[in-house]
């Protein structure tokens, strides 16, 4: 016994986690290379126009992010989060290599018609089932991923809280050293070389990613999956529903809760609290019930679930304009990079490469945060990862509202240079100014989610759970393009010009400034409204404090038991009132009229009468 406890301690921790780190860099080099660079594939191999090539990439990534959630609903309901990454990343890796050969055949390329998309037929049907086949697997290895390194630390440990928290900045920054080379190599060898052999090099480190992981298998902590979340909650609706008629009791213990000795080991009991009262109904044990069916009665733990999640939904909807300005930013700023001077000193920075001055600074930011700010900022607050998770998402949401303002100025100074006659081209360098502080947003705020997500979730849903960070940046994705489409729409009817603010092709002749700064200023209203979704959320956390001495919640024999006894104590009652009024009636029938008693004999009174009705 003692063998086996000392050998599940050895499992998990950052030496598991080490290979959960290898396989997030290599997959990551190769998506996010294909992710910036795969817009001029599009354009010039597989002769879409600019804007269906867009809209082709921007549809990849939405649908990608989008499919997280089906990788995290498998891993909480069906499989282990380690055989989630697995599956998964097999069809990516098949995916990869269905895009490496029609990259290299020159047969599976169409012809160029002129039109906005030449691809049809075979060709068609080839190139979508590959593009639909990366999104599933990519989509589902994100999905899974996170959480099966987050569920290597025991956070009810205090060493254990820390080292989650720490987890999740050395996830990032493992990814984006591992962007950095794939945004500047995987890319050049893409633009410069050939497409298939950036596609061929991507799908390669995927797979040696995947070994990786195979090889930390013994040591690693997997997490069992457990009862469909999708269920839970949709018991807890469709019973509340049922249930909305019956009354709520004044004390929350009443309702119905399962006991430590019929809980499963990876169900939690979180506490009652009093946001959305109306669920509560779900756990009213109906009177007629024996024994609890699911779709009669719910536990209170159960419904504090739906609860949780129904707290995280604001959380959530406020991060997704922020996504949508960081897919405008990266779209607008390689079309000013193509205008600008791209020599930083004695390198010259590929188009396609730009974005790796935001990853560069996060590389440097990540280990300062980790290192400098978060010890410094443990010792103010005393909490484990320095800040709480809310703080650090709206520190970001501020940022970003920062680096759009100075978006739009770097624009205008730019834009006029070019304007000038003779055009001059300012320094690449001036995008680092608002790539630098969106960065620092994006490090603030992806970090703070998967983390919040993480820790509030219910046990048996916290793969999902994690899962809504990415979708955030799904919605961002496809928010994008309809926020262009809408913002142009709109300025060509109101500007005395006539012409939309991102009017044309020319990026010299319209207003991406006046765009950015509109973008900020939702920002501020956006962050105005996160302010009351993060003061109105309770944390989990706060609320799951127990007492070791806390009575166990009665079972469903108990609370019908307690409820016969109650009708049977008020039954008593009543018969003793009845009997206590007979007796009176008796006593005013034999005491005299204006007889005065003293209290002594008026009690003695009450007694003999009730003696003497049980002789008669």
């Amino acid at each position: 016994m003692e063998d086996k406890v000392a050998t599940i301690k050895q499992k998990g921790g950052f030496r598991a986690c080490g290979f959960i780190f290898v396989l997030s860099s290599l997959e990551n080099m190769g998506f996010i290379a294909n992710a910036i660079s795969m817009v001029l594939y599009f354009k010039n191999e597989m002769h879409f126009n600019l804007a269906g090539a867009s809209n082709t990439l921007t549809n990849l990534m939405g649908s990608t992010f989008l499919l997280c959630l089906v990788g995290g609903f498998i891993s909480d309901t069906f499989l282990s989060r380690f055989a989630t990454c697995l599956i998964f990343g097999t069809l990516e890796v098949l995916a990869l290599v269905m895009i490496t050969v029609q990259a290299y055949s020159e047969k599976l390329h169409p012809p160029d018609c002129g039109k906005s998309s030449c691809v049809k037929g075979g060709i068609a049907a080839y190139f979508y089932a590959s593009l639909c086949l990366y999104a599933l697997g990519s989509g589902g290895v994100r999905g899974a991923l996170p959480a099966l390194g987050a569920g290597q630390f025991d956070e009810k440990d205090p060493k254990g809280a820390k080292a989650l928290a720490s987890y999740f900045n050395y996830f990032l920054l493992t990814t984006t050293l591992a962007a950095v080379i794939g945004v500047t190599a995987i890319v050049y060898v893409s633009t410069e070389k050939a497409w298939w052999g950036g596609f061929l090099i991507s799908s390669i480190v995927t797979f040696i990613g995947f070994i990786a992981l195979v090889i930390g298998k013994p040591f690693y902590r997997n997490q069992q999956p457990g009862e469909s979340p999708l269920v839970r909650v949709s018991q807890v609706v469709v019973v509340a529903i049922k249930n909305r008629k019956l009354s709520l009791p004044e004390n929350p213990e009443e309702l119905y809760e399962i006991n430590e000795k019929e809980r499963v080991g990876t169900e939690e009991r979180i506490p009652h609290t009093n946001q959305f009262r109306c669920l509560d109904k779900a756990a009213i044990v109906p009177k007629d019930s024996t024994e609890a069916a699911p779709w009669r009665v719910c536990t209170l733990t159960q419904v504090e679930e739906v609860k949780i999640l129904t707290r995280m939904m604001p959380i959530l909807a406020s991060t997704i304009l922020m996504n949508t300005c960081l897919a405008q930013l990266q779209t607008f700023s390689v079309t000013q990079g193509a205008y600008m001077d791209p020599q930083l000193g004695s390198i010259k920075v590929p188009t396609p490469s730009i974005p790796v001055i935001p990853l560069l600074f996060m590389s440097i930011l990540l280990p300062v945060y980790e290192l400098l700010f978060v010890p410094f900022a443990q010792k103010i607050t005393g909490h484990p990862s320095g800040i709480t998770q809310l703080q650090r998402v709206g520190v970001g949401l501020v940022l970003s509202a920062v680096s759009m303002t100075i978006a739009g100025f770097v624009e205008v100074q730019r834009r006029n240079a070019f304007n000038q006659m003779p055009p001059k081209q300012i320094s690449l360098f001036w995008l680092s100014f608002q790539y630098c502080i969106f960065g620092i947003a994006d490090m603030f705020t992806l970090v703070g989610l998967l983390e919040f997500f993480y820790k509030e979730a219910p046990a048996g849903m916290r793969t999902l759970s994690t899962s809504f960070t990415f979708l955030s940046l799904s919605f961002g994705n496809f928010l994008s393009s309809v926020f262009v489409d809408i913002i142009n729409a709109v300025t060509k009817r109101i500007t005395p010009s006539k012409q939309g603010w991102l009017h044309g092709t020319d990026i010299n002749k319209n207003n991406v400034n006046l765009f950015y700064w509109f973008l900020a200023i939702l920002s501020v209203l956006n962050f105005v409204l996160y302010l009351y979704a993060a003061a109105w959320y309770k944390y989990k956390t706060a609320e799951n404090n127990f007492e070791a001495n806390k009575p166990i919640p009665p079972t469903l024999m108990d609370i019908n038991a307690a409820a016969a006894a109650k009708d049977e104590k008020i039954d008593q009652d009543n018969g003793e009132a009845k009997q206590n009024e007979a007796a009176a009636s008796f006593d005013d029938d034999h005491v005299g009229k204006g007889k005065e008693v003293s209290s002594d004999d008026h009690v003695a009174k009450e007694k003999e009468p009730i003696d003497d009705e049980v002789k008669l």
